[in-house]
């Protein structure tokens, strides 16, 4: 499988080796999903995946879809530097649970050249395929002189039952008239028919499944169908790179249900019972719990939007979709793909009395189907046609017993909807009415939370003569979590202020408001003229008194203007970085105390270092620098040099960049940049 790397996500452009439907959730995958092929572009690596029990373990999802026997690897493509896309192979389950030197050359020269392509393509404004381009695989085998082919022929006509071939996206290539007369049709009605599609009474998962095993595994695979109405048959499946050889026989089902069957005693093979009412597709019913697993997931109503895109569009063919949830006795528009946004804005917001499909289905909690839009003229006499839609599906969706909005999917083809089907997609609205409702709750939760950091932290910072500062705060990226990291720059005389920044702990309600009271704290203690020990020990003694059962980390800077100097003080915190008038940059290592909150009597000595012009004081909280397997003073290291080659004569682009290049946002980060720019009068 090609993927090539735009703007929002890895879209799939090619593949070969496995029929689309196999991979329809993969068609379009966001840098952040938990999949291999993401891992490899986002982290530049290859990724490999040695068996069944590494994929359940490190790919959870992706197991749940396909749950075969057969290895992976992922690799970026990259071409003088520079991502492009990802390559992702599979081998049979046999293959060896290590990737050999050569193979991992192989696949290492491959990119290079797919990266040369790549790079060339997107000279010519690359965008998303609209289908990914299905290449044929190359045949194993040789050419056959025409004497050759009478022969095999002969040899085929001579062998027990029948026998048909299949392509990797399960059409028949090949039948033999022993074959058709089994499966009692026309030899000439399969050739180039998905098997599932031209014999309905194949249309069950345990056929389908059986199918994809041997494609995915590249190992026989033996079930038993019944042919309506008592004719069971049996079928063994021999895969290859380039298709499915199948031979077919009439049996008795107790035959292959007894221990120790003819042809496969370890495993015995299944038994496909004819189709049901309901849905029955085994692809089908994969789509269905990788999206319910997918929107487990989703944190955010927009997450669930983009979700609901990738997984529903390309497992149903839908060519537009559009989801809206009722508030205040209206419809708004959440999201929407495949309509321009000037259409959706004419149905933002419409009230549900409105005599539209979409409020209709959410006021009376029933879905709607329209072959075509002389069918939806029927039930809606004066709609107008204002997409180029052929036909649509109008679902509730249902959460808490009720319905809170409507998904709305839109095809480009007239198209009927059996029974089977409008099950299908009544039960997907439901998963996303569900998960919209969680993520409404999540928003509503998240911003509440945001409010409350906001104003906790300083609205603005005060103007000193002699000074220049910047200051970020960056949330962490999951979660309605606040943090409990803090900053202030506080105005003590005309020529002196004091720098503090600290870190509460945990991630909740109890830290972000505890961060206020030492942050306020310790505002107050330091305008009455307090020592940096002073300030620092009334604070932790204030945070023993409160009984938080919690501890805090800080940095405390008293900075004389006048003199150019400065004192700093740490409560078990990351150190300052320094940057010299000529670039250098120092690591300011004050004698470590212990954290506020700790122990009732304790005391904390200071450092003091030159605080000329130009030179930049970098204060930050953990989250800058911290990420798993990394040693805290390699991460400081590289800090302070990333601070030595970044221009300080504009502190908020330094910290623009100084965030930009720290690990991803897993916990919050405060930072806090000084610059004195000039001798205080």
């Amino acid at each position: 499988m090609l993927y090539v790397l735009l703007p929002d996500a890895l879209w799939l452009l090619a593949m070969t080796g496995a029929p689309r439907e196999m991979v329809v959730p993969w068609t379009r995958v966001g840098l952040s999903e938990p999949t291999p092929v993401a891992d490899a572009v986002r982290e530049d690596r290859l990724v490999w995946v040695a068996g069944m029990e590494d994929m359940a373990h490190r790919y959870p999802r992706t197991s749940l879809v396909l749950p075969y026997a057969f290895t992976l690897a992922a690799a970026p493509i990259r071409d003088n530097g520079v991502i492009l896309g990802g390559l992702v192979l599979l081998w049979p389950g046999s293959h060896s649970p290590q990737l050999s030197d050569s193979e991992r050359q192989a696949i290492d020269v491959g990119c290079r050249r797919l990266g040369r392509l790549l790079r060339h393509a997107d000279e010519g404004d690359l965008r998303p395929p609209e289908e990914p381009r299905m290449l044929q695989p190359p045949s194993p085998g040789a050419r056959h002189l025409p004497a050759e082919a009478k022969e095999l022929a002969a040899f085929i006509a001579r062998l027990p039952g029948g026998a048909c071939a299949l392509d990797v996206n399960g059409r028949f290539t090949l039948v033999t008239p022993e074959a058709a007369d089994l499966l009692g049709v026309d030899p000439a009605g399969l050739l180039g028919a998905l098997a599932w599609e031209a014999l309905p009474w194949m249309d069950v998962p345990e056929v389908e499944d059986r199918y994809r095993s041997a494609v995915v595994s590249e190992q026989p695979v033996a079930f038993t169908a019944l042919r309506p109405p008592d004719s069971w048959l049996s079928f063994e499946l021999y895969p290859d790179p380039s298709g499915i050889s199948v031979r077919i026989a009439p049996t008795a089902p107790s035959d292959w249900l007894s221990p120790g069957g003819p042809m496969f005693p370890s495993t015995g093979p299944e038994v496909a019972k004819p189709a049901a009412a309901g849905p029955g597709r085994a692809s089908t019913l994969y789509h269905l719990m990788h999206l319910a697993a997918t929107l487990t997931e989703a944190v955010g109503v927009q997450d669930v939007v983009a979700q609901a895109a990738d997984q529903l569009m390309p497992a149903l063919g839908a060519s537009a979709m559009a989801l809206m949830a009722v508030e205040e006795g209206r419809l708004r528009m959440l999201g929407h793909r495949g309509y321009s946004t000037t259409l959706m804005d004419r149905f933002d917001n419409l009230p549900l009395t409105t005599d539209t499909p979409a409020a209709r289905v959410t006021a009376n909690c029933a879905a709607q189907f329209f072959n075509s839009f002389e069918d939806l003229r029927l039930t809606y006499s004066d709609a107008v046609h204002m997409d180029d839609k052929a036909s649509w599906a109008f679902l509730p969706l249902l959460a808490s017993g009720r319905a809170i909005g409507s998904l709305v999917l839109a095809f480009d083809r007239p198209r009927h909807f059996p029974p089977a089907e409008r099950a299908v997609l009544t039960a997907l609205a439901g998963l996303v009415g569900q998960a919209i409702e969680r993520a409404r709750l999540y928003d509503t939760q998240h911003a509440v939370a945001r409010q409350l950091q906001a104003a906790l932290l300083p609205r603005h910072l005060p103007t000193v003569p002699g000074l220049q500062v910047a200051a970020r705060y960056r949330p962490a990226d999951r979660g309605v979590e606040v943090g409990g990291d803090f900053y202030d720059l506080i105005r003590l005389d005309d020529t002196t202020v004091a720098a503090v920044i600290g870190d509460v702990q945990g991630h909740d309600i109890d830290a972000a408001a505890l961060m206020g009271q030492v942050r306020t704290a310790m505002h107050g203690y330091a305008t009455v003229e307090a020592s940096l020990d002073d300030v620092l020990a009334r604070t932790n003694r204030l945070l023993i008194d409160l009984d938080a059962d919690r501890f805090a980390s800080c940095l405390y800077v008293h900075l004389d203007l006048a003199d150019q100097t400065a004192f700093l003080a740490s409560a078990g915190h990351p150190p300052a970085v320094l940057r010299h008038p000529d670039g250098r940059t120092e690591v300011l290592r004050p004698p470590p105390g212990l954290l506020l909150g700790i122990e009732n009597q304790t005391h904390y000595l200071a450092i003091e270092f030159p605080m000329p012009p130009g030179c930049v004081l970098v204060l930050y909280t953990d989250g800058l620098i911290e990420q798993p397997g990394v040693d805290p003073d390699d991460a400081t290291t590289a800090l302070a040099t990333l601070v030595a080659h970044t221009d300080p004569g504009d502190l908020d682009a330094m910290a623009d960049t100084l965030i930009r290049h720290s690990p991803e946002p897993h916990d919050d980060v405060a930072l806090l940049l000084i610059r004195s720019t000039q001798t205080a009068e």
